[in-house]
């Protein structure tokens, strides 16, 4: 079974350099697709030369028409992308393998996503959840994190479910949501995959992920406007349910700017589910 993990990169080079080597020691067999829309920031400086990654570099429409175009020069079974800021941890995509190979009826496998500020230490976890139309529709946000999903090559060929270049920022949205609609068969993985790092400057916080969201609401069937508050309130009960807010203290191995060759090991004493996003005025202050 060989993985094909695609990184959209756009100067992000100190970031990327963790991201390629947090995929280069997975120990399975894989291919690395690094999609540069030309970068000016030192990237293209070491980049090309890169053997661990395939680096292709071309203007592009934005993140999700990366991510398309290194789709469809993958080889591999199993997809994924991961953006420059976010790595995988120790083992992840063989323990992935493994589900899919247990159940060959599933297309798409989601993980569990730690959260960390730029130096790497905890600040959330995120479990995921099997997502529901209605409250990717109407909340804002989704049950699951790309950074942790894993996806057949059946979704791209047979269902034809790429990304839509036409959006910015929610694209994952909605894509989601047409993966459900297809009644695509999903799994949880629950297990810790991949890393997300809050750098204070992720797009989902800029202008036009707001704009993009209130478009998405804007277009959900009057009666899931309506039942907003019960749909949200839903899904926190089912994280309630399913123990997305427990976790015991644990160790995760990540590279961190201080050493982009070597992971390093950091503990969480005391877990959280609750994600208080990182801002660098609080390390200026």
């Amino acid at each position: 079974m060989r993985f094909s993990v695609v990184t959209p990169s756009f100067r992000s080079s100190k970031w990327l350099k963790l991201c390629i080597s947090s995929v280069a020691d997975q120990s399975v067999d894989l291919e690395h697709v690094v999609q540069d829309a030309g970068s000016d920031d030192g990237t293209l400086e070491w980049l090309p030369a890169d053997k661990r990654v395939k680096a292709f570099v071309e203007k592009d429409k934005g993140m999700y028409d990366a991510v398309n175009r290194g789709l469809k020069r993958t080889q591999g079974e199993i997809l994924s992308y991961l953006n420059c800021d976010e790595q995988y941890l120790p083992g992840a995509l063989a323990a992935v393998g493994e589900l899919f190979q247990r159940n060959p009826e599933v297309e798409i496998v989601f993980g569990d996503v730690i959260i960390t500020d730029p130096q790497g230490e905890f600040l959330s976890h995120r479990k995921s959840l099997l997502p529901i139309s209605g409250h990717s529709r109407v909340s804002g946000n989704l049950s699951i994190l790309t950074c942790a999903t894993f996806f057949r090559r059946s979704v791209i060929e047979s269902r034809g479910l790429f990304f839509n270049s036409n959006l910015r920022d929610l694209g994952d949205a909605d894509w989601v949501i047409r993966c459900i609609e297809q009644k695509v068969p999903m799994a949880l993985l629950n297990q810790f995959t991949s890393v997300f790092t809050d750098t204070g400057e992720n797009m989902n916080s800029k202008p036009n992920a707001f704009r993009e969201k209130r478009e998405l609401y804007n277009a959900a069937p009057r009666w899931m406007k309506t039942l907003k508050g019960p749909i949200i309130l839903h899904h926190r009960l089912r994280k309630l349910w399913s123990g997305s807010y427990l976790q015991k203290p644990f160790n995760y191995q990540i590279y961190t700017l201080g050493d982009a060759g070597k992971r390093k090991t950091l503990a969480v004493s005391r877990p959280s589910g609750v994600w208080n996003p990182y801002s660098p005025e609080r390390e200026r202050g």
